[in-house]
């Protein structure tokens, strides 16, 4: 078994943004000609997460408002207590959401769905610069 470590890193807004990031994990994944694989895409940080979703205007607005019913940005959290930085409910989504996917390279291919995408989800409260992390292994 060999595995191959690629990176790249995502400026975003903060705030609940979302981003489809799969034609970067593709450009890591396809360039090294493999033919069957597992790939895990993960996010360092814990406001952050990595999923899959069918990436249009109407499912991620559901997202976010079906986030927002689970983990409110305006209740109290114990955590804004202790460290007064106001993203506790972000770490719960984060937590709620999971920081990696794994996703089989079949034939050469992501084995994505038709409407599937690779999205990062960041939820701490202000912009950030997120670095994730494609592993290959084969």
């Amino acid at each position: 078994m060999a595995v191959i470590n690629e990176k790249f890193t995502i400026n975003t807004k903060g705030n609940n943004d979302i981003i489809d990031i799969t034609k970067q994990v593709q450009n890591c994944v396809y360039q090294h000609a493999l033919k069957d694989a597992l790939v895990c895409i993960s996010i360092q940080g814990s406001t952050s997460a990595i999923t899959t979703i069918e990436y249009e205007d109407g499912l991620v607005k559901d997202l976010k408002e079906a986030l927002e019913r689970i983990a409110p940005m305006n209740s109290d959290y114990h955590h804004d207590e202790i460290w007064h930085d106001g993203n506790g409910y972000a770490h719960i989504r984060a937590a709620l959401v999971g920081s990696s996917v794994n996703i089989a390279l079949v034939d050469g291919l992501l084995n994505l769905g038709t409407w599937q995408q690779i999205v990062l989800v960041d939820f701490d409260n202000k912009p950030r610069s997120r670095n994730i992390t494609v592993q290959l292994i084969y």
